[in-house]
């Protein structure tokens, strides 16, 4: 064997057991892992991103599929055997009209204030909607908008993103599919005023979260008990 060869056979070897330690990683992560975290545990010369790909694609056709979501990297059930697992997951929790349509309202019109989430809407926010999305780790407080009152901003987090799977906020739907589908009912505004238009926000200061603000506008709703809505199972 030539010192080519050799060389070539050892790489080969090197990749393979890179390929083992990142599917290992991945399959012992509790949550989704990043390029960075893996690279950090792995030896010097690992092409991370390669090994990545490389992986999805030996699982694509599998019953495991190697995923990214939110930037980062999962093994997650292929879409269509979903239905073996029902027997295994959580208690199924549904979220009211009223919340579905203020996450939906806050994914694609983020940063938002509560006044233009009611004024998309058209109705008042009931109490504790916002309240509820931001305790199941979908909606964060985002800022401060620049004008009188200084009425805090809302937009959607990196757990929405990891538990519907897409990998950026331009993945979503447009709100027309979702008013087909049966998520948006009634007289539901699409026309609110473009981002450039609106006044700008100011990040939150250190030490202001935005309670008094939350406290003033919402109260702690009671039930989550409302029309069925599929894509609201918490266990992914």
């Amino acid at each position: 064997m030539t010192a080519n060869n050799a060389s070539d056979v050892a790489a080969t070897e090197d990749e393979a057991g890179y390929l083992r330690m990142v599917e290992a990683l991945l399959f012992a992560a509790t949550e989704p892992l990043d390029v960075a975290s893996l690279s950090a545990r792995l030896p010097d010369g690992a092409d991370v991103p390669v090994l990545l790909e490389e992986l999805a694609t030996h699982y694509a056709n599998r019953g495991v599929n190697l995923v990214k979501v939110a930037g980062k990297w999962a093994l997650r059930t292929a879409p269509d055997l979903h239905f073996l697992l029902q027997e295994h997951r959580q208690q199924t929790r549904k979220l009211s009209r009223a919340a579905l349509e203020t996450l939906a309202i806050t994914a694609y019109h983020q940063p938002v204030t509560r006044a233009e989430i009611e004024d998309v809407r058209g109705v008042s926010l009931s109490k504790g909607t916002l309240d509820l999305l931001m305790e199941l780790g979908w909606v964060r407080i985002r800022g401060r908008r620049r004008t009188p009152g200084r009425p805090v901003t809302y937009g959607t987090t990196e757990g929405f993103l990891e538990h519907f799977s897409f990998q950026n906020i331009k993945d979503l739907p447009g709100l027309d599919e979702l008013k087909a589908a049966g998520l948006l009912e009634g007289q539901v505004r699409t026309d609110l005023l473009p981002l450039s238009h609106r006044e700008p926000e100011d990040p939150l200061e250190e030490g202001d979260d935005g309670s008094v603000a939350i406290l003033t506008d919402e109260a702690t709703e009671p039930a989550i008990t409302a029309p069925s809505a599929e894509i609201i199972d918490l266990q992914s």
